[in-house]
């Protein structure tokens, strides 16, 4: 095993995964995201998130930014539709301080009025930004679509009126409604001994209340095909494809992965790009994702291209998602995807704080942290009879949805 747990006496829990570096990564992963919003309140998470470093009990907002920056530290979060995400990444002498800093907005944050209307007017901005980039908003739009009716298809950051409506009530119930501590992993990666962390840790987060509130997560229900069309003041046409997939309960997850991987992924010779891109030279960016979540997920394709090219991009599209649904990938292709995939897997270990986030996922949602050589196992037994069936379900063209941007005609 190469890390270590302890839980707590408030229920949070303490990942620690040695490393002999000068360079320590620090996060507090909480299982809360905006899927937990209620009806009528998209984007309070992300709210809440930027709230956080508007000041605490003891510190104005200054001061919790100048805390670690001040000794070259970095400090940032983030939040997406089921975690929110504090990290820091430091020099080993200032573990205490990160712990210290990370406890105390986390938890003492005291949610200025000024500051709540003061951080509005930001939110909005980044919005707007967001809405000027057609690769981002088609992504939201897509899954607004996708899962219609259901808080998995809201936005992440909102949107202006429902911004705009948000005061510190929401704000304070949304915190006690799912920020359970049971739910919460402080997660660090270093050159320390176990005892330390523990010592920091308990030092820092003892006192905070166990807060047992379950939160009820309801499962989207499966919307039907769609096929839509936008026009939008942008000079190419941006086009995502997919539809719903396994959630990362779900053994198949490997087996769609490594698809994924094999027909979109951020390689050079994945066969997306080599066939749009390399051979034809119809799209600059063409990739495909999928996105496991805990009782649902999204399988997309996405391309920007000009307008007239955009119908050659879907067939050449469908024409390779009807090979992987027609033939079974030969021995030495599934063994070559294989060794590619294990290789990234094995190359993305390098960075720590991307690694350590993923461990600490992993401990919130499974209870348990896969070693690499599991998890490359569960690759090894992946055969070509299971990945024929899931491109058959996944990729059947009867629940491949479209949503495509297109130039405003003059």
């Amino acid at each position: 095993m190469d890390h270590e747990v302890y839980t707590l006496k408030n229920g949070i829990r303490l990942l620690f995964k040695y490393a002999n570096s000068p360079i320590s990564h620090c996060c507090l992963l909480i299982n809360t995201g905006s899927r937990d919003e209620k009806p009528g309140e998209p984007g309070l998470a992300h709210f809440i998130e930027h709230l956080l470093f508007k000041g605490t009990k003891t510190r104005n907002t200054n001061q919790i930014l100048n805390r670690l920056e001040i000794v070259g530290a970095d400090l940032n979060a983030y939040t997406t539709k089921e975690y929110t995400c504090l990290h820091s990444s430091f020099l080993n002498e200032y573990l205490e301080r990160t712990i210290d800093l990370l406890a105390d907005i986390a938890f003492n944050s005291v949610f200025p009025e000024n500051e709540i209307e003061k951080e509005k007017g930001v939110i909005i901005d980044e919005i707007l930004s967001y809405e000027d980039q057609p690769e981002e908003a088609i992504a939201d739009e897509f899954e607004n679509i996708l899962f219609k009716g259901h808080t998995l298809g809201e936005n992440i950051l909102g949107t202006r009126e429902s911004v705009l409506k948000f005061n510190k009530k929401d704000v304070l119930d949304f915190l006690e409604k799912n920020y359970n501590t049971s739910e919460i992993v402080l997660a660090v990666c270093g050159n320390y001994k176990f005892s330390r962390i523990l010592k920091k840790a308990e030092k820092y987060l003892n006192h905070i209340p166990e807060n047992t509130h379950k939160k009820q997560r309801i499962k989207p229900i499966q919307n039907q095909h769609f096929n839509i069309e936008l026009a939008k003041p942008i000079n190419q046409t941006h086009l995502i494809m997919g539809g719903t997939a396994y959630s990362f309960y779900d053994a198949r997850k490997y087996g769609l992965s490594l698809l994924n991987n094999l027909l979109g992924g951020s390689f050079m010779s994945s066969r997306l790009n080599l066939e749009i891109r390399e051979k034809r030279g119809i799209a600059y960016t063409i990739e495909s994702n999928y996105i496991p979540l805990s009782d649902t997920g999204i399988f997309s394709i996405y391309f920007g291209t000009d307008a007239e090219k955009a119908n050659k991009a879907i067939k050449l599209i469908h024409k390779e998602l009807k090979k992987l649904r027609d033939q079974k990938l030969g021995l030495l292709q599934l063994e070559q995807a294989k060794k590619r995939f294990i290789g990234q897997i094995a190359l993305s270990e390098e960075n720590r704080m991307a690694v350590l986030i993923s461990m600490a996922k992993s401990l919130v949602d499974f209870d348990y942290i896969d070693s690499l050589d599991e998890v490359f196992s569960k690759i090894n037994n992946i055969n070509t009879e299971g990945l024929l069936e899931i491109s058959n379900e996944i990729f059947d063209i009867n629940r491949l949805s479209n949503l495509s941007f297109v130039p405003e005609k003059e």
